[in-house]
């Protein structure tokens, strides 16, 4: 039997109708309440912090290469104008990020305020490389602490901006030349990560800025890593959309060297980088959902030497390799397991790292 399309419309009215309410069903959290979009504990607060640096160090990074580059410096590097200018947005869409974040804090007059910031790019390759880095550093800190946030409001747009920082990252790949995402999950790092990464690149802040309580880790050095703009032959790739180009394969020598602790490092100097691990024996592979443990060998002092993991998947046949895309790299004192929502753990446990590893 056809049923009209009127009656049918009406039908599915009725069904719809039927059904219960959102409000009706047990469970949830913050349903139907007035969103407060601040900090709610001194967790939340420096979080925040963390996360706005973060964003303040994005915008300078962007805005620097568009002062130090020219239109002829980027077309020599495969950029067209539209390129050119999907740079110059991304660093509008900071301004965005910051100012939200800001507001969380109390508005501009409240919130920390922007430091300076040092980047060692002398190239427009070596600028899309580091800010496909710093970019994957980014996200991968905020999913790192957003769903322990005790303000669930402020968590909800932040995530909303990260969702945008996980593209920008995207598009720094395409930049590279490489697979836009090879992998189906964005890994996740600690705020004590996210800060040590940050320490590298920033030189000093305004004295009124709260000090960020993050632990700082001792650095870590791929010496041999793959580079995602070099070429085979010896040229520098292009921007393309979408290429399967392979960096690096499992079983491949990786070659580690790590600061001690105890270095100056940071803002003014006035960062200490410490450690609660005792005696190196893993390098660990943050990768999508996955921590996986390869032995060091040939440890000699703060050098040390491991193998690139071997290629399983994550749920087995056809899903994603466990090691791929971008990835961060930790020495550690033990294989301690550890999942993303209680990935913090293994901080007690960090000798050094993180390092960035372009696995493909």
């Amino acid at each position: 039997m056809i049923v009209p399309s009127a009656l049918l419309a009406l039908a599915f009215s009725e069904v719809a109708f039927s059904l219960p309410s959102p409000a009706a069903i047990p469970g949830g959290a913050g349903l139907n309440e007035t969103p407060v979009y601040q900090p709610l504990s001194p967790f939340d607060y420096q979080s925040f912090i963390l996360g706005l640096n973060q964003e303040y160090l994005e915008f300078a990074l962007f805005q620097d290469a568009l002062n130090t580059f020219s239109d002829e410096q980027f077309a020599a590097a495969g950029f067209t104008p539209n390129d050119q200018y999907l740079v110059q947005y991304m660093l509008e869409q900071e301004v965005g990020h910051i100012t939200l974040i800001q507001n969380i804090l109390g508005g501009p007059d409240n919130a920390p305020k922007a430091c300076n910031y040092s980047f060692p790019f002398e190239t427009v390759q070596d600028f899309v490389d580091l800010s496909m880095k710093i970019t994957r550093t980014g996200e991968s800190g905020v999913f790192g602490f957003i769903d322990h946030l005790d303000s669930r409001a402020a968590a909800t747009v932040l995530g909303q901006a990260v969702a945008v920082e996980s593209r920008q990252q995207m598009v720094f790949r395409q930049f590279e030349g490489l697979f836009p995402f090879p992998y189906s999950f964005i890994p996740v790092i600690s705020q004590a990560m996210a800060w040590t990464a940050q320490t590298q690149f920033t030189t000093s802040c305004p004295a009124t800025n709260p000090k960020i309580e993050w632990q700082a880790f001792p650095y870590l050095n791929i010496t041999n890593a793959p580079n995602g703009t070099a070429l085979p032959d010896g040229n520098f790739s292009t921007p393309s959309l979408s290429s399967n180009r392979t960096l690096s394969q499992p079983g491949n020598t990786v070659n580690l060297a790590w600061d001690a602790p105890g270095m100056q490092v940071g803002p003014d100097k006035n960062y200490t980088t410490t450690t609660n691990a005792s005696a190196p024996k893993f390098a660990a592979w943050v990768s999508q959902l996955n921590t996986t443990y390869t032995p060091l060998t040939n440890i000699s002092g703060n050098t040390a030497q491991t193998l690139q993991p071997d290629a399983t998947t994550i749920f087995g046949n056809d899903t994603s390799t466990t090691v791929n895309g971008t990835i961060f790299v930790l020495i550690t004192d033990t294989d301690l397991y550890v999942t993303p929502f209680n990935f913090s753990l293994i901080d007690a446990h960090v000798v050094a790292g993180p390092a960035l590893y372009i696995a493909g």
